[in-house]
């Protein structure tokens, strides 16, 4: 027994999602980490528990709000719709949009440590050297905050590899539009086809593994050098 075309199907699709999602998120996620490291503003409170919700909330629950926003009564599906873009739901554009939100936590909060363990030095360094925001950000604080930002990769993309009930809740169950590893799994399982379903969760499996492997060694690595 091997895979099938719908397996390598759901993996092609599962590796683009999770892709896009984690270039999205360190583009999105670095300013507001950024903001979270540096900022004293009674906001950064609220805006903290905002970016961990999901690392509390269970997936469904996110799941069924973003539905009913997606959704084509929704304040996001009412926007989307009168620009021209129907709505998000059952789509994988809609697919990246919760994937963004529920793997927000794993990539911001470590860049915020990265950024906050610079600490202000070298950026007042910098500022005496007459180094503009860019500059200063490009040239020091973004390869001081590499080892952050390459645990923030990682993390981000394993995590939305590993999406159900979010992705189940917006997507649905759309072969080759929708359908990622994770539901391919559920979908094999719930036919009874177990030899299929190992394949598919050995495989995760295995790929868990070498992620933690990669993370843990980069960090082993990074204190050798320290």
């Amino acid at each position: 027994m091997s895979l099938s075309s719908a397996d390598f199907s759901a993996i092609w699709l599962t590796l683009k999602l999770a892709s896009l999602t984690t270039v999205i998120l360190l583009i999105v996620g670095t300013p507001i980490a950024l903001w979270l490291s540096r900022t004293r503003s009674w906001l950064r409170g609220p805006v903290g528990a905002i970016v961990a919700l999901p690392l509390v909330l269970p997936p469904t629950v996110i799941g069924f709000y973003l539905l009913l926003a997606l959704g084509p009564h929704g304040y996001i599906g009412q926007l989307t719709q009168s620009l021209g873009l129907g709505t998000l739901t059952f789509s994988f554009a809609g697919l990246v949009f919760g994937s963004v939100l529920y793997s927000m936590p794993f990539v911001v909060q470590p860049l915020q440590n990265a950024f906050s363990t610079i600490g202000t030095r070298p950026l007042e360094v910098a500022a005496t050297l007459r180094a503009n925001p860019w500059d200063t950000f490009f040239s020091v604080t973004l390869p001081l905050a590499r080892p952050g930002f390459i645990t923030a990769a990682i993390l981000g993309f394993a995590h939305t590899v590993g999406e159900f009930g979010v992705v189940l809740m917006i997507g649905g169950n759309i072969p080759e539009k929708t359908r990622v590893v994770s539901v391919q799994i559920y979908d094999h399982v719930e036919a009874m086809e177990y030899a299929q379903a190992h394949w598919l969760a050995g495989a995760m499996l295995v790929f868990s593994f070498v992620v933690l492997l990669a993370l843990y060694s980069s960090r082993q690595t990074k204190a050798g050098w320290s």
